[in-house]
């Protein structure tokens, strides 16, 4: 009799250890998330297995997706009172920079180097700037790029001076600008840039076609320059 009820314990105890297991398992599996579970049954299978190489993503400009050697560049024209003129090239000019503003922006950008050499705007409603802007693009030494873009008014104070200075670089549209005409300009002193090279576009103020009440939509050129020898 003694052995059969120590049998009969025994049973017991193993059919309530075997409950009571089930049961923690089930707690764990409704407890612990299935994405590290699964994480963690594949760390394990992959001990002992070769790590996997990749190749690192391909670099891309900010703006302007250019192959190697080359300066990603683009020019765009302010769009209303709040929308800042910009230019984007080995630099960056808009309004969190705090060097941009009314009038007409300029970017003087050393090419063999990429370096910025000075960037400047010059107020063309309020101010007599005509001059001083004429004398900063004068002043740019030789193999420069120059990049300008208008925000708000660039006319109503150029005068002949500035105009000569512009146009003796290339421009086509500076005679053209009108009252808060928008303007971008791309150029070079001392060398030629390559053909092909988007560099000029201009759209005047036309409250028929306006989308910003009195300003007119904003315009931009684009693209990719070789870079000079160093």
């Amino acid at each position: 009799m003694q052995g059969k009820g120590t049998g009969i314990l025994r049973a017991a105890l193993f059919i309530f250890a075997s409950t009571c297991a089930w049961y923690s398992g089930y707690l764990l599996a409704e407890l612990i998330p299935d994405a590290p579970l699964a994480t963690a049954v594949y760390n394990i299978r992959s001990i002992g297995e070769r790590p996997t190489l990749r190749a690192p993503a391909p670099k891309r400009h900010k703006y302007v997706h250019c192959p190697p050697n080359t300066y990603a560049y683009r020019l765009l024209s302010g769009g209303s009172k709040d929308n800042y003129a910009k230019i984007y090239f080995e630099l960056l000019i808009e309004e969190t920079t705090g060097n941009v503003g009314k009038g007409i922006n300029i970017a003087l950008v050393n090419y063999t180097t990429g370096k910025v050499i000075a960037t400047q705007y010059f107020d063309m409603f309020q101010d007599d700037n005509s001059g001083p802007m004429a004398e900063f693009i004068q002043g740019a030494p030789a193999k420069s790029l120059l990049l300008m873009v208008t925000h708000d008014d660039g006319s109503i104070r150029l005068k002949e001076d500035a105009k000569k200075a512009i146009e003796a670089l290339g421009s086509k549209e500076i005679r053209n600008i009108r009252f808060r005409s928008s303007w971008v300009f791309l150029t070079a002193k001392g060398f030629e840039l390559p053909a092909g090279i988007e560099r000029e576009k201009i759209n005047h103020s036309s409250n028929a076609k306006n989308i910003h009440l009195d300003w007119p939509e904003e315009i931009q050129i684009k693209g990719c320059i070789p870079k000079g020898p160093s």
